[in-house]
């Protein structure tokens, strides 16, 4: 039977290109290299939305940013879902919110819980869910410096905490910043060398976890 593994996530998710700003093509994708390391015995489906937060609405760009508010639906129509794939708390960052490391980490984890209180599972059971520490960011002087001060030394922090995170909750754990860099260009997305790289290292732990 065909497993479905839902990728949870912000504009590294959708694509976002930091040269241009546009969005990478489909096939060179994290989600889509995914897709073909899993083969088709799987099917992923990419839910990347730009500017996304874990629980936080968006004074600036919107109340719909919050991951939390369309978790549910989204679970309940992509069902049955045997995974989540969570990668969200690189916009948690920004300074408009004010969070530490540990509180967004914490956003993380509710959405964790929200998930595994869910029967959108196989079967009427919870899906299992991978959660992924963002990469840090290398910010500094560019693009997004005033949106993102301090970010860059936060960022570091996010690794530990989310495995505290996963430790706590029994589930799988990714730190894409022990496999990836942030592009240099906008300090926050992924160049095209990083994603098949992701795409990679998320398909062994999907394996692992699913069989």
């Amino acid at each position: 039977m065909m497993k479905t593994v839902l990728c949870y996530g912000d504009s590294n998710t959708w694509g976002y290109n930091a040269a241009g700003g546009e969005r990478y093509a489909l096939d060179d994708r994290w989600t889509s290299v995914l897709a073909r390391e899993l083969g088709p015995d799987y099917q992923v489906i990419a839910e990347g939305l730009n500017g996304r937060t874990t629980v936080w609405p968006d004074p600036v760009e919107g109340e719909y940013k919050n991951g939390k508010q369309y978790l549910i639906p989204c679970l309940e129509s992509h069902h049955p879902v045997d995974l989540v794939v969570v990668m969200l708390g690189t916009n948690d960052l920004k300074r408009r919110y004010g969070l530490s490391a540990w509180d967004i980490a914490s956003g993380a984890g509710a959405l964790v819980e929200l998930i595994r209180r869910t029967d959108f599972g196989p079967a009427g059971a919870a899906p299992e869910v991978l959660l992924i520490a963002p990469p840090p960011t290398c910010v500094g002087d560019g693009p997004f410096a005033g949106m993102m001060a301090g970010a860059d030394e936060k960022s570091k922090e996010l690794g530990r905490f989310y495995r505290a995170v996963a430790e706590e909750n029994g589930i799988a754990f990714l730190d894409a910043g022990k496999i990836i860099v942030s592009d240099p260009t906008d300090g926050i997305h992924l160049s095209p060398e990083e994603l098949p790289k992701l795409g990679v290292a998320v398909a062994g732990c999907v394996k692992e976890i699913l069989g």
